[in-house]
């Protein structure tokens, strides 16, 4: 389930209440009649059931609430309520199958933008992984897979083609791109830092039977790129954050940029080369994957999902509000005699 908190203008409460009474997976409707202060208005608060939210959320943004109020949604870990569990039979399907598009959109913008943590979780994984690379230990290349936080731009980037959004499209391709450039120039210098004190040796990158996959890309690599694509999307979509974790082990993205500083750095240009092509079918592989998900699942939800026509009522009539501290006395129509003459 999730929670609704709208706050609305009086002239359109009216409409926000007909949009909560005319949805099925709606309940726990409550009303506070000026309660808001900034901005000021009414507060209506309900619960919907995950897989009917969109459906609602479309009808409350009809309303011009972004300008004139706001909408918040929070997701309900635990309700106990019969009337919420008839809410969620009456819905169709399974609310981890539910795709919630505005909370979709929110997360993959937020994640198109090029931050300082970002910079810093990918320079640190980029970094591992170049270790890895030159000791040869898979270990250090899963713990740089796992650390690097490339996948939330490529999920921007699937949802902005789904969308046609030049602007979400443009800014998650600049954080990928400003993103590994900035990683494989910081760890290119550390690793010519090192070779300049004798830390490490040409002859480093030679026989590496353990990951050796960096830089032997074939059709296997973009295989699993798209299942990885295919899985990230949805355990972003269905809000199963641990299942991103198997996403981040599978695709080589972070091994080969680190791979190619310190290719660099030793001169073994060959296996640039080798590392680019990695990084390109991996990133490739997520993008196919990943914007055919989004797409299979739009299609589904558009067909199967719950349809609500709200029915169109007469508005309701507020009662008029009485200030207690204002006294008024009933009006008398008092009629005015004429005074009798006496003659």
């Amino acid at each position: 389930m999730l929670h609704v908190r709208v706050i609305t203008p009086p002239s359109t409460t009216d409409q926000v209440l007909e949009v909560a009474d005319c949805c099925p997976a709606v309940v726990n409707v409550i009303s506070y009649p000026g309660a808001a202060r900034r901005p000021a208005g009414d507060v209506v608060e309900f619960d919907v059931a995950r897989e009917a939210a969109n459906g609602v959320l479309e009808d409350l943004k009809t309303l011009g609430l972004k300008d004139s109020g706001g909408i918040s949604v929070e997701q309900i870990d635990l309700s106990i309520s019969t009337a919420a569990e008839t809410a969620e039979e009456v819905a169709p399907g399974d609310p981890d199958d539910a795709v919630v598009w505005e909370d979709l959109a929110a997360r993959t913008a937020a994640d198109a933008r090029l931050t300082w943590a970002f910079l810093a979780f990918l320079a640190l994984a980029t970094q591992i992984a170049a270790i890895g690379a030159l000791l040869d230990q898979p270990i250090l290349i899963v713990g740089a897979m796992v650390l690097g936080p490339e996948f939330g731009p490529v999920a921007a980037i699937c949802f902005g083609v789904l969308r046609r959004d030049l602007r979400l499209i443009g800014g998650a391709v600049r954080t990928l791109v400003l993103g590994f450039a900035a990683a494989i120039a910081i760890t290119l210098a550390c690793a010519a830092v090192s070779r300049l004190f004798g830390w490490i040796h040409p002859g480093d990158l030679g026989v590496r039977p353990l990951t050796s996959f960096i830089i032997h890309p074939d059709h296997w690599s973009f295989i699993v790129a798209v299942l990885a694509g295919i899985a990230g999307i949805l355990s972003i979509t269905a809000g199963k954050s641990s299942a991103l974790v198997g996403v981040f082990i599978s695709v080589t993205t972070v091994p080969a940029a680190g791979n190619i500083a310190v290719a660099i750095a030793l001169g073994h240009w060959s296996e640039v080369n080798a590392s680019l092509i990695q990084l390109g079918i991996n990133l490739a592989g997520m993008f196919v994957a990943g914007t055919v998900t989004l797409l299979v699942q739009r299609v589904l939800w558009a067909r199967y999902g719950l349809h609500v026509s709200p029915v169109r009522r007469q508005p309701r009539r507020r009662p008029p509000r009485i200030n207690p501290r204002r006294r008024t006395r009933p009006k008398v129509d008092l009629v005015r005699r004429r005074p009798r003459v006496r003659s």
